[in-house]
């Protein structure tokens, strides 16, 4: 699911400027249950698989020597880990066969309406509340499935302005705090910032969504827009290529009708099925190893060209008319056709269009120390979003802080419980629901004597109930081969305020 704020708006404006592709091999049902760092994951799976059956295996190129060391990472100029989905490349890769098809417009790599920029909060910046727009019933959190009234970001640049496209995307990064803001449809208005939707990432994390934080940024696919982006600081690093993937979008005619997103995105467009290719949201997209980079004359669309290559794009919105658009930073003079229209661009970029091929199975990945990057630790699939209801009428319920994933009791004279029955309490991410039969381990963060439980509800039976557990106490327990409902609980402490985070992951 994705905001239906961002969803539609995108879907009418996210024009003028993007990609289309074409058929490619299918992807067969995935024959693990194990999770790889990542990869191109298969139809209605989230999991990868080790063989290929439909491609020969490739081996990507290895990029020239960087200057970047590990303590770059998860600051301002190179967003997320160093082990981040975005920062990773394949050593080897089977690519599909469709190609994307022309479209009203050529491909295009530069700044424009629908791209964005990253500000830098500084700590002597001061806080700025945005509103919503006129109109609007507040401010949509995806994260908390809610409109609310305002969002107040503790550091605001001065110099923050939004793209001037309908989209209106801005991100600010708070390093201070480890934090991106990432808005949708930011604008001045009567004297004011309002935006139509908030989300956040981690400054320092994968940046993407999981199964519990799923929405984490203003691209359709739930990603800060800063994610992928052509920066500032490196276009004229003198490097031969970008040392991540890149972000792209593509057009209605190359994204898939028949599957809304793939891993590792967590969201895509509400209207997707109005789409006519076979690419969805998530798709990782590479040109060969054998696309010959020293036939592209402009140094600059080279440097794109060998970074395809070698880490790739991910396609992370949908546009109109725009065979392919890969996102450069706004407030540089970024652009292939310097002095006017370049016909020879023009054509290279259509030779590129010709070559990019969608990944279907990808392994040993590499980050940018040439290091192997080890399959992640379970990806928790359980939020503490949703509404809440005392058991005891009028007792007071905890309230969702998306910042800290937990829900926060104010100050008690005694032990209060709410329940959560809304169904958003664990993933309904496609490639992060809990699986019929598997083992799950339930476990409680709290303070102040929280705790919490989980139980599930289906048949006309409870089919399990783990009872109230203290900070660090757990509980295994098979998931049920029934459908249901899972049912949230939440114990204040008594005195002091009390927070409770719960983690869902699976154990095999």
């Amino acid at each position: 699911m994705m905001s239906i704020e961002a969803a539609v708006s995108r879907s009418l404006y996210g024009a003028c400027a993007m990609l289309a592709f074409a058929a490619t091999a299918p992807v067969a049902q995935a024959q693990t249950e194990s999770l790889e760092p990542i990869c191109q994951v298969s139809t209605f799976s989230g999991y990868c698989r080790y063989t290929n059956t439909y491609a020969p295996l490739q081996t990507t190129p290895t990029p020239p020597p960087t200057v970047y060391t590990e303590k770059d990472f998860g600051t301002f100029n190179r967003p997320f880990g160093i082990n981040s989905l975005w920062n990773i490349r394949p050593k080897q890769v089977t690519l599909g066969y469709g190609v994307i098809p022309t479209s009203t417009y050529f491909p295009l790599v530069g700044t424009g309406s629908y791209s964005t920029r990253a500000f830098e909060a500084k700590t002597t910046d001061t806080a700025m509340t945005v509103y919503p727009p006129a109109g609007k019933p507040g401010v949509w959190d995806p994260d908390a499935e809610k409109h609310v009234p305002s969002i107040t970001i503790p550091h605001w640049p001065a110099q923050t302005e939004a793209a001037t496209g309908t989209d209106g995307h801005a991100d600010i990064i708070d390093a201070k705090n480890g934090i991106i803001h990432s808005f949708f449809q930011l604008r001045r208005e009567n004297g004011r910032w309002v935006a139509t939707q908030y989300a956040w990432s981690k400054l320092n994390g994968r940046g993407w969504g999981d199964g519990a934080h799923y929405f984490q940024g203003a691209r359709a696919a739930g990603v800060t827009t800063v994610a992928g982006l052509i920066r500032k600081n490196e276009i004229n690093d003198g490097a031969s290529q970008y040392y991540h993937a890149l972000a792209m979008s593509l057009d209605y005619s190359g994204m898939s009708g028949t599957e809304q997103y793939v891993f590792p995105a967590t969201s895509g467009d509400t209207t997707w099925q109005e789409n006519k290719g076979p690419i969805p949201t998530g798709a990782l997209l590479m040109l060969p190893p054998s696309f010959d980079s020293a036939s592209i004359s402009n140094p600059d669309l080279r440097k794109v060209v060998n970074t395809l290559k070698t880490y790739g794009g991910y396609v992370v919105d949908r546009n109109v008319g725009t065979p392919f658009y890969i996102y450069v930073e706004n407030g540089t003079d970024y652009t292939l056709h310097r002095g006017g229209w370049n016909s020879v661009v023009a054509n290279d970029l259509q030779r590129i269009r010709a070559a990019l091929r969608m990944v279907t199975y990808a392994k040993n990945w590499v980050n940018i120390k040439g290091e192997p990057v080890q399959p992640p630790e379970p990806l928790n699939i359980s939020s503490m979003r949703g509404s809440w209801r005392p058991l005891v009428a009028g007792a007071p319920v905890p309230v969702y802080d998306t910042h800290s994933q937990s829900v926060v009791f104010g100050r008690t004279d005694k032990a209060y419980t709410a329940e959560n029955t809304s169904g958003r309490s664990v993933s309904t991410v496609k490639w992060a629901k809990p699986v019929k039969g598997r083992v799950y381990e339930f476990k409680v963060h709290a303070t102040n004597g929280g705790r919490a439980y989980l139980r599930f509800w289906g048949n006309g039976v409870e089919q399990f109930n783990s009872r109230p557990l203290g900070d660090g106490g757990t509980y295994r327990f098979y998931w049920p081969s029934v459908d249901g409902t899972p049912i949230l609980g939440a114990i204040s402490g008594v005195g002091e305020k009390t927070t409770i985070r719960t983690t869902l992951t699976r154990v095999y």
